[in-house]
């Protein structure tokens, strides 16, 4: 069995434009190495929004480096970039955009939700890119909620959805570029489960909602559980419904640098993605 090598948790929520009120949960700046191929992960708890006509979300901005992956639980994003990609996320849907070389793009609610109003709850995962693959062509993955793959855990609800990867004999909607599984799982109170994943993967277990136990310790929502990368499997138990994600991979071993939308591996990489992004090098938005 797996052990535990970290619980993390944050209780403070911050704006991520005006339309995304979030938990850090992880970010690269703090733990490094030990959640590659993982750089950060926010969590959009659920929050009310009001009906309106005013336009909510992150206007355009950069990345470069690495991949943005958004899961919708509740609400929904409209995405627009220089790439070309473009559409509507909604519930169970995810949204996988490769930034590459360089791309431009914004986020907002989409005009039906703000119109509505109601509750908005979603995760964006960011997903380093190999050295190698840092400058490829940006792409767009609009992957629809009836694409992904599920097992059931149980005869009472429980269920794991393979996004990316592979569990069992499914196989994940997404392609990556490194070995990397993305689970979207809930577990009900009182059951449990054993998952098994890739020996030497880094492994995350990021609890959403709910209360489980996991190697004997209690984990209470929302929280970061980084596990040992020996051993290759870990049992969990529901003590309350519960909401998570298994994130693991295989680590890349490479320098991070980042400076705010660029994640390279070193300062000269960054220096040359602020001045190819100054001279319009990451395309228009039309």
């Amino acid at each position: 069995m797996k052990t535990i090598t970290g619980i993390y948790q944050n209780k403070h929520m911050h704006w991520v434009g005006d339309g995304f009120p979030v938990y850090n949960l992880f970010s690269y700046d703090r733990l490094g190495q030990t959640i590659s191929p993982f750089l950060l992960l926010d969590y959009a708890a659920p929050y009310r929004f009001e009906p309106t006509t005013v336009q909510h979300g992150v206007g355009t901005h950069p990345h470069r480096g690495f991949e943005t992956v958004t899961i919708a639980y509740q609400g929904e994003v409209t995405h627009k970039d220089s790439a070309g990609g473009g559409g509507t996320i909604k519930t169970g849907d995810v949204q996988w955009m490769t930034a590459g070389g360089g791309i431009l793009h914004q986020e907002f609610h989409s005009p039906e939700f703000a119109q509505q109003g109601g509750l908005f709850e979603m995760v964006q995962l960011w997903v380093n890119l190999p050295a190698h693959s840092k400058m490829t062509p940006a792409k767009y993955q609009a992957i629809e909620s009836s694409k992904i793959q599920k097992i059931a855990l149980d005869d009472v609800g429980s269920e794991l959805r393979v996004i990316a990867g592979e569990y069992q004999d499914l196989a994940g909607a997404a392609t990556t570029f490194s070995p990397v599984n993305v689970w979207d799982g809930q577990l009900i109170e009182g059951q449990s489960h054993t998952f098994y994943v890739p020996e030497g993967h880094t492994t995350l277990f990021v609890l959403l909602s709910g209360q489980v136990v996991l190697s004997n310790q209690t984990i209470d929502s929302p929280s970061l559980v980084v596990l040992s990368r020996e051993e290759i499997d870990f049992a969990v138990q529901a003590t309350q419904n519960s909401k998570f994600l298994i994130l693991t991979g295989q680590p890349l071993n490479e320098p991070i640098e980042g400076y705010g939308p660029f994640v390279m591996n070193n300062k000269a990489e960054i220096v040359d993605a602020i001045n190819d992004f100054n001279r319009g090098k990451f395309g228009i938005m039309n």
